[in-house]
């Protein structure tokens, strides 16, 4: 069987040793102008991204691109040397935690068990391998208790975590959340900050309008204007420039 990392790697000049890996993206949905234009940017191991931007300015558009549910019109996108395209998407997408904005898209199982065990069940774990390995998780998240429930009787940031752990259970090398503070009270985005700041993956690129939560989080930003990447730097410092922020539709004491 030809190897689906055939022909698909970098050319020369980009970076190896990059996990993700965005040259020239562009999107735009049916007659309409583009959303995204020219997007370029490598994220490198240890990386713990945030992708910000102000309503519309089509950070989830950017991220539906990243794990393949939407395709570039121009551009291409490498995830650890491999081309995102058709063909590829189920070895890119091992690979990808992706978490929805509403965390209820990701729970529909009849139990939070069964949930965070669904995943590893389908690629073939056996079941009572899935199970511990969830119950860790659920364990981990402080859930253990509700692993029997349904997410329903849930609480907003304990359906959250639940929605991280059906993704972890996976054992992603790369974590996508998409504003993964929404409708959490403070307790519950600090229980998430170091939740998310101990897990042992290699990238981390959180989408979210939660400024303060970002900086405790992340160590770069990533900012989006006008279809294109205007900011790519350090954090601290960028949160610190308030007239610039403002400037981009994201006042930061708002």
């Amino acid at each position: 069987m030809k190897s689906l990392t055939s022909k698909t790697k970098p050319p020369i000049g980009n970076s190896h040793s990059a996990v993700v890996e965005v040259q020239n993206l562009g999107y735009a949905y049916s007659q309409q102008e583009p959303v995204l234009q020219e997007i370029s940017f490598t994220l490198n191991k240890g990386d713990r991204v945030a992708l910000m931007g102000a309503t519309g300015s089509g950070k989830s558009t950017l991220l539906e691109n990243l794990i393949g549910l939407k395709q570039p019109q121009t551009g291409k996108i490498w995830i650890n040397g491999i081309l995102v395209e058709p063909r590829t998407l189920p070895q890119v997408r091992r690979q990808i935690g992706f978490s929805f904005q509403d965390a209820n898209d990701q729970l529909f199982m009849p139990t939070i068990l069964e949930d965070v065990t669904f995943g590893p069940r389908n690629y073939g774990v056996p079941p009572a391998e899935a199970s511990d390995q969830a119950r860790q998780l659920l364990a981990d998240f402080e859930l253990e208790a509700y692993a029997h429930r349904s997410a329903h009787e849930l609480s907003g940031g304990q359906r959250r975590l639940a929605a991280l752990a059906t993704i972890l259970a996976l054992e992603p090398t790369i974590l996508i959340l998409d504003e993964p503070t929404n409708g959490l009270d403070p307790a519950w985005r600090r229980h998430l900050a170091q939740v998310l700041l101990n897990l042992p993956v290699q990238v981390m690129l959180i989408a979210s309008h939660d400024l303060h939560w970002l900086g405790r989080v992340t160590q770069r930003a990533l900012v989006l204007a006008d279809g294109r990447i205007q900011i790519d730097s350090d954090i601290q410092p960028l949160l610190k420039d308030g007239d610039r922020l403002d400037q981009l539709g994201l006042p930061v004491d708002w």
